[in-house]
């Protein structure tokens, strides 16, 4: 696909983020266009790089990797330059480490006063929780998210992606979209403090509020945990996903099923205000249904229909399945030492005039360290030079 112009095109980010949050961030601002330039500490680099190829890959395709040691007054210099020439910067310490490095908010403002400045961090740049070390399970825990049960009988357990880290950094980019877009009109850059549980939380609290406050906290009573909007073990041990809630989808199963399980068609599961004042009894039944059957029976059964249902890929077989290969869900990009490749998952929304998305794996660490500081003046003797001091 052929990278179409969009606004990012001409934004320079400076990403001085680790780990998940940050870089997922800054990924989808880069496959949207942006350059973005990855600061990295000379010696270890990102930490993300050691916790192994796969996940590096797929956080940080379509950056650029300049090394430098914010910490020498040199490189201090170096990065000083660089903020002149650019439209944003991220970063994901806790709240006080660019200070103590010479470049907070303020700081960085008197250099650049167009710039945008988003700090990414678990708990935000205010209260009593700011400096607090946090990661995914903590946020999550916090924003009471383990207090919204989804399913009849629910137990704890985490879910299985970093949810909090995903919402925080989908807020980051689109905030950051809108703040660039602003102060390329306006001529004003501005602060972003992007809390990861202030993201999660603006997810969960509705729902909180609604379970505990409403409902009492007994989840019978609430009305998101659906005895007909579940996952169910079939026959074979595997398990299969329908939502029934909207009645028309309930009569048709009925309708479908009405000589095995006549008992769909009795007056107390009539209508989705009946099943969800008897949770448990429509629960118990609807296990009894799909424990009849293998999951390849129900398939048979449920293909030729409108039913909402899938089965519950849990292995390999997502890469097979024959809609996302239609959407083109999935590539092997080429490694940038032309050695291998990474395994990539494209920007999940399809541009009419394409995006261009996929242009190049991860940077190699420092991989554009000559480019990006040629670019700013320095000779290669010059670039010589700091590469001996450790500078870069």
């Amino acid at each position: 696909m052929a990278n179409t112009w969009s606004f990012l095109n001409d934004v320079r980010i400076l990403d001085l983020s680790r780990l998940l949050p940050g870089p997922m961030a800054t990924q989808l601002l880069a496959d949207l266009g942006a350059e973005v330039i990855k600061i990295e500490e000379p010696v270890e680099g990102d930490t993300g790089r050691h916790l192994g190829k796969d996940m590096f890959a797929r956080l940080n395709r379509n950056k650029k990797s300049l090394t430098l040691n914010l910490k020498s007054d040199e490189g201090k210099a170096l990065f000083t330059t660089l903020i002149k020439s650019a439209d944003a910067i991220v970063e994901s310490f806790r709240p006080g480490v660019m200070e103590r490095l010479g470049f907070s908010w303020e700081q960085v403002r008197e250099i650049n006063p167009n710039i945008v400045y988003c700090s990414l961090s678990g708990f935000g740049q205010t209260g009593p929780y700011a400096k607090r070390a946090g990661h995914d399970i903590d946020f999550l825990a916090l924003s009471g998210y383990f207090g919204v049960p989804s399913q009849v009988n629910a137990r704890i357990s985490r879910p299985n992606v970093r949810l909090s880290d995903y919402a925080g950094a989908m807020y980051a980019a689109l905030s950051m979209s809108i703040a660039i877009a602003s102060s390329k009109q306006s001529g004003k850059g501005q602060y972003l403090d992007v809390a990861i549980l202030d993201a999660i939380t603006a997810w969960t609290a509705p729902l909180v509020r609604i379970a505990h406050e409403v409902c009492g906290g007994d989840p019978d009573k609430m009305p998101f945990v659906m005895p007909d909007n579940d996952t169910y073990p079939t026959k074979d041990g595997q398990n299969i996903a329908i939502g029934l809630f909207e009645n028309k989808f309930w009569i048709s199963l009925a309708e479908l099923l009405k000589d095995e399980f006549p008992e769909l068609s009795d007056e107390r599961f009539a209508t989705n205000r009946k099943r969800n004042a008897a949770k448990q009894e429509t629960h118990a039944l609807l296990c009894r249904v799909f424990a009849s059957k293998t999951l390849a029976e129900w398939e048979l059964i449920f293909d030729p229909t409108d039913l909402p249902w899938a089965p519950v890929i849990e292995d390999l077989r997502l890469f097979e399945d024959p809609h996302m290969q239609a959407r083109d869900m999935f590539h092997d990009l080429p490694d940038q030492t032309g050695d291998g490749t990474s395994f990539q998952v494209r920007y999940p929304v399809l541009f009419s005039e394409g995006l261009g998305e996929l242009r190049q794996s991860a940077p190699d660490k420092g991989q554009h360290t000559e480019d990006i500081l040629g670019s700013i003046g320095l000779s290669p003797e010059d670039i010589a030079k700091l590469k001996d001091q450790g500078t870069v």
